[in-house]
């Protein structure tokens, strides 16, 4: 395998972390709607939501990426990271660089927020994902079910009729 580098994004990395992350859009049949300034906003603006690392080969050429955000878990009593997006070029695929990737953010989550859990979504109709998730050792939470407010419902809530 060639020599893969994984490092922590940088705010001259927006660009390149949008164009990844826009390509893990569209293996998933997603629209993405992010833009430069939105990733650079979100990631190293002044108040920062997300963090990103990036797998790079010898050349510097991005193949592969992952975002991640804190959050907290009164039934764990600790910080977990949600692990939004998880991208690793097509070739690379089958060669444990997605397995790296969730390795590095599992010690960043703990040297920047004393994490202890990690937690992700995967699509229905993504069998292929969800056997490598689970083969590292993701269970499924069935107890739970992520629900999203979006669109319209998100823009009026708490809005009297």
């Amino acid at each position: 395998m060639v020599e893969i580098k994984i490092r922590q994004a940088v705010p001259d990395d927006a660009a390149g972390l949008n164009r990844a992350l826009g390509r893990l859009s569209a293996d998933m049949g997603d629209e993405h709607l992010a833009s430069d300034a939105d990733i650079a906003c979100v990631c190293f603006g002044p108040a920062p939501v997300v963090d990103a690392l990036l797998a790079e080969d010898a050349d510097g050429t991005i193949v592969g990426v992952v975002a991640y955000s804190p959050f907290f878990s009164t039934v764990y009593g600790a910080v977990g990271i949600y692990v939004s997006d998880l991208w690793v070029e097509e070739n690379i695929r089958g060669k444990r660089l997605g397995q790296r990737l969730l390795a590095a953010v599992r010690v960043a989550g703990i040297d920047k927020w004393d994490a202890r859990f990690l937690r992700l979504g995967v699509y229905h109709d993504n069998p292929s994902a969800l056997a490598f998730y689970e083969r590292i050792g993701f269970v499924h939470a069935s107890e739970t079910q992520f629900l999203t407010l979006a669109g319209p419902a998100f823009e009026t809530l708490g809005e009297t009729s």
